[in-house]
């Protein structure tokens, strides 16, 4: 294991082959353990659960130098959830040359973020000890990606995910950043939960393709940061509609207006609705992403075809993330 990873775990920990050691246990010693949680021993147990929870969540404490951070998050994997966060990071700088932007890798097990924004190596180390984040097309990028080998499967337990998740979010140099877009891993797990209740988040932004199936997991995740307390800014609808290049003939494959329909459950706006487009995936696959490739290409404006009922919408969806998150932190 590379320096790298050792900076990521705490003190000791080593990898080993299934992601961890451990203890078998013999039928005979469980046995023994359930009879030591009974009586006294139980009501112990019971009594230091009711203390720790009594405690509340973790206290948030900012990630030094960034202003705003916005999670871009997902209830199911496959729905271009990373193709959007970088996008999104790159759309926000061209906006306004004036701000920084920063964007954060949190899929340990799966890291996107160095192939869509072309980049590779390891982090230089500061003066202070921190990791410097690899720079291309403007954005600040930090992933696991720059710390494992790319073919190199990260088989960790829990715990050594949540180090390194920590390391992520507390041991980078930034410097100043107004924004920091965080590309979070698919679900409504214990990476979301970590990240939501450690550090000040501006909004959620929920990307799911218009199929009934991903908006299911669309909705939870929607509901899990409403519970912890960030604000969901909306929803991004992704693979919309495909329009073929020949007759122009437009088919919904995943469905129509999925998102659209959930965002008025949820009483939510659609931030977006981006096409399936074969522009996106190649520049995605080749480390040039659109909204710097092809920023005047209509893929790239990503509106909705409904402009009178979403007037919103005949800007890019970043305008809308960004007026909406300054608008929850002000």
């Amino acid at each position: 294991m590379g320096c790298w990873l050792r900076l990521l775990l705490f003190g000791g920990v080593s990898l080993r082959g299934g992601g961890g050691a451990s203890v078998p246990l013999g039928g005979s010693r469980v046995l023994v353990c359930r009879r030591q949680l009974s009586g006294a021993d139980s009501e112990t147990l019971k009594q230091r659960r009711t203390q720790i929870m009594s405690r509340g969540l973790p206290k948030q404490k900012p990630i030094e130098g960034v202003k705003q951070v916005i999670v871009v998050a997902s209830g199911k994997g496959g729905v271009g959830k990373s193709t959007t966060a970088v996008n999104l990071a790159l759309a926000l700088a061209a906006n306004d040359s004036s701000k920084a932007v920063g964007l954060l890798d949190v899929d340990v097990y799966g890291p996107s973020i160095p192939k869509m924004m072309n980049l590779k190596g390891n982090p230089e180390l500061s003066q202070s000890n921190l990791m410097r984040p690899l720079l291309n097309y403007g954005i600040a990028c930090m992933s696991m990606g720059f710390l494992v080998e790319e073919t190199a499967p990260v088989v960790w337990r829990g715990l050594m995910v949540m180090s390194a998740i920590e390391k992520l979010l507390r041991q980078v140099e930034w410097g100043q950043l107004d924004y920091l877009v965080v590309d979070m891993p698919p679900g409504t797990g214990d990476v979301q939960l970590s990240v939501s209740q450690n550090i000040p988040i501006s909004g959620a932004v929920i990307v799911s393709t218009p199929q009934d199936i991903a908006l299911m997991d669309a909705r939870k995740g929607a509901e899990m940061f409403r519970k912890v307390h960030v604000p969901v800014l909306g929803l991004v609808q992704n693979m919309s509609v495909f329009q073929c290049p020949k007759c122009k003939h437009r088919t919904h494959i995943f469905g129509a207006d999925g998102a659209r329909r959930l965002a008025r459950t949820l009483d939510l706006d659609v931030l977006g609705d981006i096409p399936l487009h074969l522009n996106i995936r190649e520049t995605s696959d080749t480390g040039q992403p659109i909204v710097f490739s092809q920023p005047e290409s209509d893929e790239c404006a990503q509106q909705h075809p409904l402009t009178a009922e979403f007037p919103h919408l005949t800007r890019p969806f970043h305008s809308s993330v960004q007026e909406t998150a300054l608008a929850n932190s002000s």
